[in-house]
């Protein structure tokens, strides 16, 4: 009896996935250090700047190599330092960058700007724009691995951080934070995306789900989503459409 070909996708999807990580790793270490020179010119009504909001126990080095490949595309785009491993109060955060948006656009002809969001930065970035006015700055909003139903992995940083890290507990299913947020429909002129790996442990699939949100799904886990070219590519499509 003759034995069927092995299928080598699944070893090959593993090498990816393994080579996403190690390339996450790297640049989470190199964390805030990195200097960017940003040129407004780039900007227009079509072409708004983004903000980069990277997510739980991340840095601004974590979403380096998606920074990297909107510079040449030649999108104005910024990445902001949510503290050494973001591990504050999500409302604190999405008031802090509720004062960075302000900054940036007085800096720049347009009156809007879009948001893309890592795991819990799709979090901030959607409590902005649904509880702190962040509607009428905010074009669009992108999240990528975002638990929007929450996440059991997050008792982790329970575990390990406790009362040190106030958004551990606001990741877990059904914390308050989380059923504050579901309350109220998404602002009708915010488009607003979830990308949801398929491999993902960290955020399952279903948990980057809600209503009035697009979903997208890709075939990786969570640290390819701010590696793989294929999502970029799924990036550029909410922002360009």
């Amino acid at each position: 009896m003759k034995r069927k070909p092995t299928s080598l996708a699944p070893i090959k999807a593993g090498v990816v996935g393994l080579g996403h990580g190690i390339s996450y790793l790297r640049h989470l270490a190199r964390g805030n250090r990195i200097r960017r020179r940003q040129f407004f010119d780039r900007i227009d009504a079509e072409h708004p700047p983004v903000l980069l909001v990277h997510g739980f126990l991340g840095t601004r080095g974590s979403m380096f190599v998606l920074e990297r490949r909107m510079l040449a595309d030649g999108l104005c785009v910024f990445s902001f330092n949510l503290g050494s491993l973001n591990t504050r109060d999500i409302r604190a955060s999405a008031f802090l960058i509720h004062r960075k948006i302000e900054a940036i656009l007085a800096q720049t002809p347009v009156q809007k700007i879009d948001i893309v969001g890592h795991s819990m930065g799709g979090l901030i970035g959607l409590y902005y724009i649904k509880k702190l006015g962040g509607h009428e700055k905010v074009r669009r909003l992108v999240m990528m691995g975002t638990p929007l139903q929450g996440t059991w992995a997050a008792l982790g940083g329970v575990a390990t951080m406790g009362l040190l890290s106030p958004s551990s507990w606001q990741l877990l299913p059904r914390s308050g934070l989380l059923r504050e947020l579901a309350r109220g429909a998404i602002p009708d002129d915010v488009g607003v995306y979830s990308i949801g790996a398929v491999d993902d442990w960290v955020t399952p699939l279903a948990s980057t789900e809600m209503e009035g949100v697009t979903a997208i799904r890709v075939p990786l886990g969570h640290s390819s989503l701010v590696v793989s070219e294929e999502v970029y590519r799924r990036i550029l499509w909410c922002l360009r459409r």
